[in-house]
């Protein structure tokens, strides 16, 4: 089967007039008996010919809801199902911020509402009851013959959800960081590949014109040979819990929350709302911290401007770490040998409002950026020189790379069989996700690691080693 050709439909994250999603549908309609084939009719990895690729969404939560919303705009897309193991609470932070970062309901029913209040508005009857919930993802799985699906659930849960998508060969869109562990993050990269799926992290940034054009100045030789990056992030925009430790209280679980299927593979613990929702990233246990967390944004383009691999050490130290919870403040340098004609480098990250030196060259009162490359001939500060003046003498860097139809759209561009996405499992993020939650592993062994990136395997010291994955409680497995 040919793939279908991607629709031109004018989206938020796209240039360009294009068909509203009502007249697709009319023009479908009057073309064809429209129709959502499942996928059992047509064979793995196949999308019906109506261009519909059907969607499952799990983990609805925040971001969850705010990828349905977007996802719902495409007109590729139908989704037909939706699962989270809380069926309604308030207390989960809007990622819509253009609306602010107000708290609102989110899980399964508030999500299938969602989608059947939209999709209502397209039928003539104005009802419209699709859209099936599930409280656990291995159902869904099991039962749904669905194209692809949506995961964003916390992080210690990323990897087997994944992992089992991908072994049943969907489509992934996964939230970041792709896995918990890096071990997982090298698993689920290899099943990627055997897969033959498309794959994207959500690290939307990597799609933005001015990550491109970072990588089209260190290309043209701007700064020279770049041999240090410096990378930092404020304090964390979740609440940092009231206490130190775990909490001693027990609240009863709230009506409505699978609190063990939450849990999944990581350790047992009594509910605590400290963990949920929202805070969970705070935990060791749960979230992999700000490193984990916005390293995968931050990092996304550094690695392409530069070529990264592999680094063959790192190094980290925070503010006092307890073994429970992530520290208020992290400093991590990763070292990365020299590849091609490009010279090693050095990579410092901070955050929880730590920062690196100024930038020697900034003008004063200009904010340093979050992202600056230190070359042999100058500083490039995001995606624009330093000082302003140089960037004005040099103008824009010569064109090398095509520019994105926006992060969601190069996944299902994917999906319907065009070009792999730009944050795919297999070429970028699984590697993107190793190095960042290496870092925690040098911060956990508190010790400078010496990393055989290939074989999976700190060689300067044994015991590190425990670090890179972690026992599943029983019932759990990749």
């Amino acid at each position: 089967m040919k793939p279908v050709t991607p629709s031109t439909k004018r989206t938020p994250q796209q240039n360009g007039a294009g068909l509203s999603r009502r007249a697709f549908l009319s023009r479908a309609a009057a073309a064809t008996a429209f129709a959502v084939i499942p996928r059992r009719v047509l064979g793995q990895g196949q999308v019906a010919p109506s261009g519909k690729i059907t969607l499952a969404a799990i983990g609805v939560g925040g971001q969850g809801l705010q990828n349905v919303h977007i996802f719902l705009e495409f007109p590729e897309i139908q989704v037909v199902a939706v699962c989270d193991v809380h069926r309604e609470a308030d207390g989960f932070l809007s990622w819509n911020w253009t609306q602010g970062k107000e708290q609102r309901k989110a899980g399964r029913e508030p999500a299938r509402r969602l989608v059947e209040e939209y999709y209502a508005k397209e039928k003539a009857s104005g009802t419209y009851k699709g859209c099936r919930t599930y409280n656990d993802y291995r159902e869904l799985l099991e039962k749904e013959d669905v194209d692809a699906v949506m995961i964003a659930t916390p992080d210690h849960t990323h990897a087997v959800i994944t992992m089992a998508a991908l072994k049943k060969r969907k489509h992934v869109y996964c939230e970041k960081p792709l896995t918990y562990s890096v071990y997982e993050a090298r698993q689920v990269a290899e099943e990627a590949r055997r897969a033959k799926v498309a794959t994207q992290l959500g690290n939307q940034g990597q799609a933005l014109q001015e990550a491109r054009i970072t990588c089209e100045f260190i290309w043209d030789g701007a700064i020279g040979p770049v041999r240090e990056v410096n990378v930092w992030s404020g304090p964390r925009f979740w609440a940092y819990p009231p206490f130190e430790g775990r909490p001693t209280e027990t609240p009863p679980v709230p009506d409505g929350l699978d609190w063990d299927l939450w849990l999944g593979p990581a350790p047992y613990r009594p509910y605590h709302p400290a963990y949920h929702p929202w805070v969970w990233r705070n935990w060791w246990d749960f979230g992999t911290g700000l490193l984990g967390d916005l390293g995968c944004h931050k990092l996304s383009t550094v690695f392409k401007a530069l070529k990264l691999g592999h680094p063959t050490a790192v190094e980290a130290c925070s503010t006092k770490n307890n073994g429970e919870q992530y520290p208020l403040g992290v400093i991590a340098h990763f070292e990365f040998p020299a590849r091609g004609d490009m010279p090693p480098v050095t990579l410092h990250w901070y955050d929880g409002g730590l920062k690196p030196p100024t930038c020697k060259d900034l003008e004063p009162g200009r904010q340093m950026g979050d992202v600056t490359y230190i070359g042999d001939k100058g500083v490039l500060m995001g995606h624009r020189l330093v000082p302003e003046s140089k960037q004005k003498a040099y103008g824009r860097p010569p064109q090398k790379l095509p520019r994105s139809p926006g992060h969601h759209k190069e996944w299902i561009n994917a999906c319907l069989g065009g070009p792999p996405a730009g944050s795919n499992f297999v070429d970028h993020a699984g590697l993107l996700t190793e190095v960042c939650l290496l870092g925690n592993v040098a911060l956990r062994a508190g010790k400078k690691l010496t990393w055989d990136g290939p074989n999976l395997k700190v060689t300067n010291d044994k015991d590190a080693n425990r670090f890179l994955h972690r026992e599943y409680r029983q019932g759990w497995s990749l």
